[in-house]
């Protein structure tokens, strides 16, 4: 079967794509560290320990990134660093961008300001960003004060990066992932989402689930999910058989919507997380085409810290956004270990492709080629 590759250069750089290796690692990651922010945020309260899992845009010719970051009483912010490249000089905004909510804070006339309160109290997490029509939506990750593994994905809406509005959970129920595609289908927004579950060690289940949501005003909190999952993994062996969810904004492309995921396999040794690409048809995302074979595994490149620096949790790479480059290079911004944020470079082509030639069954997570 005939082999397809890209040469790819960024900042000078070839990077050799293929179906082999679908993502080559940015060679001076990680982009951006604790050090980086603890170098502008002051203040014993604000030192964080990790920079990660980031959403991405760009906004008046610059990167502009919305990170997670860990305070080292261990709740989570997110903080905004800018680049005209995507790549060096990050700009960090010299306090987080969200923290848990405040009165002071400006939310939505359908929320309460106190329920809100509670409900982020715990920490803000996990930005991924959709831009359409001139408004940044922002759905993130918000933890209960008070009630253990209590989590609802919340909508916060910015024009400007610099006021924004919070409008609260996007559903009553409990959600780890939440992703927006960045444009209307027949007047509608469509979101992906993951549900959690209630497993003691948080897989299979819902884990392993992805639904899609429908809604005519994405502020309103009034999402209508599918019945059936658009991805299920049917617990089978496969790199994705326990745990499942929506990393990176999908990216508009001349194949399709590409959806750059997270999937886990238990194992002896914990619960590893690699990256897997799905392909939506551009006019029906509901027409999907997934990847059987991930496009990254985790590994020591993806953590270079100091030797007394934390490290969060190991053999994890997690994305939460990506951006298209005119070339069809694609950069996925991902966090290695929960603990840096790194950049791994692709390219449209090679995505797509190992969509169409290797796919799996959407609704048990089979091979649907021949091994």
């Amino acid at each position: 079967m005939e082999s397809i590759s890209k040469s790819v250069f960024i900042s000078g750089q070839e990077y050799e794509i293929s179906l082999d290796i679908p993502v080559q690692r940015y060679t001076e990651n990680p982009v951006l560290c604790c050090h980086d922010v603890n170098s502008i945020w002051k203040g014993p309260h604000l030192k964080v320990i990790t920079v990660h899992n980031a959403g991405i845009t760009t906004f008046e010719d610059n990167f502009i990134m919305l990170f997670r970051s860990h305070l080292r009483n261990g709740i989570s912010v997110i903080g905004l660093a800018r680049s005209e490249d995507g790549l060096t000089k990050w700009d960090i905004l010299p306090e987080p961008f969200l923290k848990p909510c405040t009165q002071e804070d400006k939310s939505g006339d359908k929320v309460s300001i106190t329920e809100l309160i509670d409900i982020e109290r715990g920490g803000v997490e996990d930005a991924r960003i959709a831009h359409i029509n001139g408004i940044y939506y922002i759905t993130y990750s918000a933890y209960h004060g008070q009630i253990k593994d209590r989590v609802r994905v919340c909508l916060a809406c910015t024009e400007d990066f610099t006021s924004v509005t919070r409008y609260g959970p996007v559903t009553d129920e409990d959600m780890r992932n939440v992703v927006i595609f960045p444009q209307k289908f027949n007047d509608q927004y469509i979101a992906l989402f993951r549900p959690n579950d209630h497993t003691v060690d948080q897989t299979g289940g819902k884990y392993a689930e992805v639904q899609m949501g429908f809604s005519n005003e994405p502020t309103g909190n009034n999402w209508r999910l599918s019945k059936k999952p658009i991805i299920k993994q049917s617990g089978g062996p496969g790199a994705f058989s326990d745990k499942i969810g929506p990393g990176a904004t999908p990216v508009k492309t001349i194949h399709g919507w590409i959806n750059i995921f997270h999937g886990v396999r238990r194992t002896m040794d914990g619960n590893p997380y690699v990256l897997g690409v799905a392909l939506h048809d551009l006019n029906n995302p509901e027409k999907i085409r997934i990847s059987n074979i991930p496009i990254l595994f985790p590994s020591d490149d993806d953590c270079k810290v100091k030797s007394d620096d934390y490290v969060h949790v190991p053999n994890v790479v997690f994305t939460c956004g990506a951006i298209r480059l005119d070339t069809g290079t694609i950069l996925i911004y991902y966090g290695g270990n929960d603990t840096v944020m790194n950049v791994g470079v692709s390219h449209e082509d090679i995505l797509a492709e190992l969509c169409c030639r290797y796919p799996q069954d959407p609704e048990t997570g089979q091979p649907m080629y021949q091994i």
